[in-house]
Formats: structure tokens, sequence, C-alpha cells
């Protein structure tokens, strides 16, 4: 991710703090689905430290949230990079780069599916008492899976983790029209301040739906909306060390204050107001600011950013840009692995050592998929155009 100042050449680099987040936040949504099959809470060890199986087994509705966040951040300062305005935004461009991203991995997860559905494996075959393959391929083609699972209840695990592609592809079909229709800042920032306002109501008032409260397309487009205002204020404000040093460590607090100590954080009324995903989601923000912005200070002598390149962060990192691919692919690996778990008849005591393995395995998956699979194919789709990470 890039803004305007950089040069084409550093322009289509990574920012190590913001793929460090996107590798948390994806490691947090393959924990927990694993969580929801390998209950660590209902283990001595779990019921001992609360805190701790909370934090390790339970993020991943807001591992999904953060990335909402990330991806509006991402998309409107290439978008300002590229075009230098986001009134300037040239829609059948942008159209094609997003088509480039989303669509090889998706159509080759839904044939997948489908071959899976059709061969009667139980993981994966949909429920005929709640829909049918050709109403959830419809679905994810129309980026509407989120409606349908709210409608007649959750599809497969595999066909579920696509509720939350529906809510990004949505948006961003309308986002260059609003970008070229409303052209003035003065409007633009409005219109998107308001799903940061309405995100709270679409939660908490405006549904009577546990799965549309969280799925639904006001419910989340908040946070994608609060990383395209991020992203313009970056570019028009150039933050000095100390309010970027600042805004990290806001940033890590509120994702602890969040994530962590959700007892405190329900104590203030966060939770019940639907406002714990909009404080995340400011979190998130200051930290893509702030990660970007380092990042862009230190082009030149990257000694104060060495730290990112200790083997670990950069394995971090790896997972991070294939978070993606991992994201649709990850339960591909998970119900093995819970299969395993359960064969081998483990303790639940063990369960942070199966969460490792879910994950490594996933992290592997994705890279070879994002490699020999999504990224060959998003070269050729995209042609010529240079300089974008999504």
């Amino acid at each position: 991710m890039d803004s305007s100042s950089l040069n084409e050449t550093h322009a289509a680099q990574r920012v190590p703090g913001i793929d460090m987040l996107r590798g948390l936040s994806i490691l947090a949504v393959v924990v927990h689905h694993v969580n929801l099959r390998i209950r660590f809470d209902r283990s001595p060890l779990g019921m001992r430290f609360p805190t701790l199986a909370a934090a390790l087994g339970w993020n991943g509705y807001y591992g999904v949230r953060i990335f909402f966040v990330i991806s509006g951040f991402l998309i409107a300062t290439w978008s300002l990079r590229r075009w230098r305005s986001l009134k300037n935004i040239e829609r059948r461009q942008f159209y094609r780069m997003r088509f480039a991203r989303i669509a090889p991995c998706l159509l080759g997860l839904l044939a997948i599916l489908s071959v899976l559905h059709l061969a009667g494996d139980p993981h994966y075959t949909i429920d005929p008492r709640r829909s049918s393959l050709p109403r959830a391929l419809l679905a994810a083609l129309t980026f509407h899976v989120n409606w349908l699972e709210a409608k007649s209840w959750y599809l497969p695990a595999s066909w579920d983790v696509l509720w939350s592609l529906s809510v990004e592809e949505v948006f961003y079909i309308f986002f260059p029209l609003i970008c070229t229709w409303v052209r003035k800042k003065l409007f633009l920032i409005p219109a998107l301040g308001a799903f940061v306002v309405l995100g709270p109501f679409a939660r908490i008032v405006f549904t009577h739906n546990d799965i549309w409260a969280d799925y639904g397309y006001l419910s989340c487009m908040d946070g994608i909306a609060m990383g395209c205002l991020a992203a313009m204020l970056s570019r028009r404000i150039r933050f000095g060390n100390q309010a970027l040093r600042a805004m990290s460590l806001s940033g890590a607090l509120l994702c602890i204050f969040i994530t962590i100590l959700r007892r405190a954080a329900a104590g203030v009324g966060l939770y019940k107001a639907g406002l714990d995903v909009t404080v995340l989601s400011v979190e998130t923000a200051l930290l893509a600011i702030s990660s970007l912005q380092r990042f862009e200070q230190n082009a030149v002598a990257r000694s104060a950013w060495s730290w990112f390149f200790h083997p670990l962060s950069e394995l971090l990192r790896g997972v991070g840009r294939s978070s993606y691919e991992i994201y649709l692919t990850h339960m591909f690996v998970i119900w093995p692995v819970v299969w395993a778990f359960y064969r081998s008849r483990s303790s639940l005591n063990t369960a942070p050592v199966w969460f490792l393995i879910a994950a490594v395995i996933s992290g592997m998956l994705g890279f070879a998929v994002a490699k020999f699979y999504s990224e060959p194919l998003n070269r050729i789709l995209r042609g010529t155009m240079r300089g974008v990470q999504s």
C-alpha cells in the first residue's frame, strides 16, 4: 500500500505494519474457527485463564472487522495515488482491478465447493431445507451470501466465509460511483461518514436477526468507510514522529481494550450500543495511518524498521500478504485437523498445539494458492496495470 507522494517503485512495495496487522487478523479468524470445534475455553486450562482463552479463541469476528478497515484504507490510498483525487477514479479500470484480484480465488473455491457438495461430503453439503447449490452459487456470484444466511441460516463453513466478501464487493461496486458523482470532498466525507454513524444502529436498532446484525451491509460497511476516511486524512495531513507514535500506542491500547479486556469494554456499554466495532475500526485506522506514514518516512534509512525483518515478523508479514487466499481456503485445513484431534483422543489442554498446527498448514496452503494460482492469474488479468496492493 502506498500514497501519492511515493514514486512508482516505492509505491509498489508493501507496508510492513499493515501486512503484520493483516497477518494477525487472519490468524485470529483461523484460530476462532478451530475453537468453535475444539473448545479450549472448556478445558481446565482455559477455564482457569478465561481472559487468555477468550483472546485466543474468540476474536475471529473482530479479525474480519479489522480486514474491512484495512481494505478501505488500501483501496482508497491506491486510488488517490493513481488518480490524484477520488473524483477522478476511472470506474472501468477500478472494476477491472477488483475483478482481477477477487475472481480467480472466488471462482476456484466455488468450483471445488460444488464438487464436494455433489459428492455428498457432509462438511460441505448444503442442507436442502435451508438452500440449494444453485441458490448458494447465485448468492456468491452476486454478493449476497450474507443476506441468504440471514434469511435461511448459516451455510456450511467453507460457504459461510463468503459473507464478508459480499459486504466488501457491494461497497466497491458503489464506491467509484459515489466518488465520481459526489466529486467534492465537502460532500464525499459526510457520505462516507454516514456509513460510520449508521453502523452501530444497523447492528443494534435496525435488525431483529442476529446474523444480519453481524453480517448486514450497513452493519459492516462502516469499517470500510472508516478505512477510506483514514486514507483521505493520511494523504491530507503529514503527521510528525511523536504524533505517529501516539497513534500507534493508542491504536494498540484500543485493540487490547476491545479484544482482550472484554469485561471492561462491556462495563462501559460499548457492546450493548454496538460501538465495540466502531472503536475497533478507529484503532485499525490509527494503526494503518501510522504504519504507512512511518514507512514512508523511513523509505531510505530503514534501520528504524529493522525489527520488522526478524524471521518471525517476516513470517507474519508473509501470512498477511496471503490473507485473502488463507481466508478462502482455511476451512479445507480445519476439518482434517479437527478430525485428527478427536481421532487421537487428545486432551483439550493441547488445544493451543492444534491451533498452531491449523494456523501453520492454513498459511502454507494460502501461500501456495497465492503463488501458483491467484497471483499469476491476477497479473494476467491486470495486464499492464502496475503498483496495486489490495
